[in-house]
């Protein structure tokens, strides 16, 4: 009996809090229905941040946005299972009690993110009526916490204040500080820092990190910046072409990466040590570029035979280390 309890202590204490499992989407175009994302499947624990990497265009923003189901008319998903708690969000018809309240989102622009003719305040009050279920004085109270909770200074005055009268980072902060107001559980972070500069990345970066070991949230940050990832991630998916092809824990990837993209992908970093800038040959491919195989071989200097016939699973190679190449 009491290995019975262990066991359900020790499954429910590292169950996934969300799960995106062989998720499949594509797009109504002129020429017809064209497929974006593949099977793509990656998990998110409690307190934990785990990151999509890859290219621009390779399909990180629109996996998350399938999340909360925030896609344009075009998309359609055709498969796969988007578990929140053990619950199929792809089967939910109403997903207001969800967005903001449980699950939520840091936008890629914070410039143009908040609403110019509103303040800060007017919109943080919104939030917090509509999710929180609060009004009057404690409504205020609470804004006037979350924008404390994230750092900015003289929170009570800067309640009156407009978007314009804030810089880059401080409207991130007051985005972010909108997620924390509603005590979400999870915060899907789309490129927070990349209209930023490096000293303010950082403190951006920072106050997630802080957020995550105080409140145990679960972070899906999408970003093209290793940097940021090895610094910050617990764990780290790679996507090429509407495909994951390596998932891993951080450390492990950086320092073992197994799948030719990646190993690309870490070379292609700036470094002091190497004054030679490696480069991948090439351009992604667009939806519209029919592909056999494995997408990345046209540009992949391991290419076999097999790589241009078939589609390589994503098998595993260590310790929850999973590639999708032909050569492991």
């Amino acid at each position: 009996m009491t290995i019975h309890i262990l066991k359900n202590i020790v499954y429910h204490r590292f169950m996934p809090i969300l799960e995106v499992k062989n998720l499949n989407l594509g797009f109504n175009c002129e020429c017809g229905f064209r497929q974006a994302l593949f099977d793509v499947s990656f998990s998110l624990e409690k307190g934990k941040m785990h990151a999509l990497v890859g290219e621009s265009g390779c399909g990180k923003t629109i996996s998350a946005m399938s999340i909360l189901q925030l896609l344009p008319k075009t998309a359609k998903i055709t498969g796969g299972e988007i578990l929140y708690n053990g619950e199929n969000l792809l089967n939910k018809k109403n997903l207001n009690t969800i967005r903001g309240s449980k699950i939520a989102l840091i936008p890629q622009d914070p410039m143009t993110s908040l609403n110019p003719l509103y303040t800060v305040g007017n919109q943080l009050l919104e939030v917090i009526k509509i999710h929180q279920n609060l009004k009057g004085d404690s409504a205020y109270k609470k804004a006037i916490e979350a924008l404390e909770a994230v750092q900015i200074p003289c929170a009570q005055s800067r309640m009156n204040a407009y978007p314009h009268e804030f810089s880059g980072g401080m409207k991130q902060r007051a985005i972010i500080a909108m997620a924390l107001a509603c005590n979400a559980e999870i915060l899907i972070a789309d490129e927070p820092t990349t209209a930023l500069d490096v000293t303010i990345q950082a403190q951006i970066m920072n106050l997630l990190e802080d957020i995550r070991k105080n409140t145990q949230t679960a972070i899906l940050l999408i970003t093209h910046d290793l940097a940021l990832v090895g610094e910050n991630a617990d764990y780290t998916s790679v996507m090429y072409a509407g495909r994951i092809v390596e998932t891993a824990p951080s450390k492990e990837f950086f320092a073992n990466p197994k799948h030719p993209y990646s190993q690309a992908l870490l070379k292609s970093l700036p470094s002091n040590r190497d004054s030679i800038l490696h480069t991948i040959h090439g351009q992604p491919p667009t939806i519209m570029q029919n592909i056999s195989g494995c997408r990345f071989h046209p540009r992949c200097e391991k290419c076999m035979e097999i790589c241009t016939l078939k589609v390589p699973n994503l098998d595993n190679v260590g310790i929850n280390h999973y590639s999708a190449c032909f050569c492991n």
